[in-house]
């Protein structure tokens, strides 16, 4: 089963997602349910009208359908297990997998400060979505941001930390884009550092020269000096993604995604000499794969 769904997730973005199931009976004959989300797309909204994503979903729906099943189909395939790997399996191996599988996800990164005030309005002027302001009394304050498109938050605030402010160092801030990243915060009046790339005597000035993923920095301070790394991350490295997902938090990802298959697709196309009238599920193979650190198709 397929089912095309749009909502507001509790991070407070649309998420368009496919999620697959796979329905099976238990030999007490209750249905057993194993799923498999797609978010195809994400943005930043409040959760007051869902319309707007209904109405997304709808028109992906029809005039991109092709490509939309061809990558569930392959996402799908890459989620069911190789059943000749699985046949025989020892209690130990079943232990080990199932702790593998514990989600531990990183929810909070606490930074000293020395006036939580001073430190809100910063962070509010980067436009960090402002969670929560909670005062316990005088001993007690926490004050939560998120950046924008980011799961893990930050707090700071009074009776939270013993470590002198200023002294959380080199934070990273994944960015698709380093320029245009940059080019935001500077316009926020944000005192950000040139973009920097590291080579064998240490960083250089500008980007990676073959904007390779990972390879471009830049850098900002808050009031305290808790210093910011901006990363440019534009191809996850293997293993470094949640493989049961493939997921853009963005347009902008997306469209990177679809450009780069398209390129790669084209060049598969040279080499066979013909065209590929089944293209939506190549680019399905190639941007499931990429996202998942997997071995790209040819």
């Amino acid at each position: 089963m397929v089912l095309v769904s749009a909502f507001v997730s509790a991070d407070g973005r649309y998420r368009l997602c496919l999620r697959f199931s796979n329905a099976r009976l238990s030999r007490s004959r209750t249905p057993v349910r194993r799923e498999r989300g797609l978010s195809l797309f994400e943005r930043p909204t409040t959760a007051v009208d869902l319309e707007p994503a209904n109405t997304m979903v709808q028109s992906i729906w029809r005039h991109d359908s092709a490509l939309i099943q061809a990558v569930g189909r392959r996402s799908r395939e890459l989620w069911e297990p190789d059943m000749s790997s699985t046949q025989v399996r020892t209690d130990e191996a079943i232990g080990i997998q199932s702790a593998r599988r514990t989600a531990m996800k990183l929810e909070v990164v606490v930074i000293p400060v020395a006036d939580v005030d001073r430190a809100k309005r910063f962070y509010d002027g980067l436009g960090w979505r402002l969670d929560a302001d909670f005062v316990m009394g005088d001993s007690f304050r926490v004050v939560q941001f998120t950046p924008p498109g980011s799961s893990c938050s930050v707090q700071f605030g009074i009776g939270m930390t013993s470590a002198v402010p200023g002294s959380a160092q080199g934070i990273f801030l994944v960015v698709s884009d380093i320029e245009a990243a940059r080019a935001e915060l500077v316009g926020r009046g944000i005192a950000v550092s040139e973009i920097f790339h590291r080579g064998a005597g240490g960083p250089l000035s500008g980007p990676d020269p073959q904007r390779r993923s990972y390879g471009s920095f830049a850098s900002f301070s808050d009031p305290d000096g808790n210093r910011w790394l901006l990363q440019e991350v534009t191809v996850r490295l293997p293993g470094r993604v949640d493989a049961d997902e493939t997921t853009f938090a963005s347009p902008t990802e997306l469209a990177a995604a679809l450009r780069r298959a398209a390129a790669a697709h084209g060049q598969h196309e040279g080499r066979t000499g013909e065209r590929d009238a089944d293209w939506p599920s190549w680019y399905a193979e190639y941007i499931v794969r990429e996202q998942a650190g997997k071995p790209l198709p040819s």
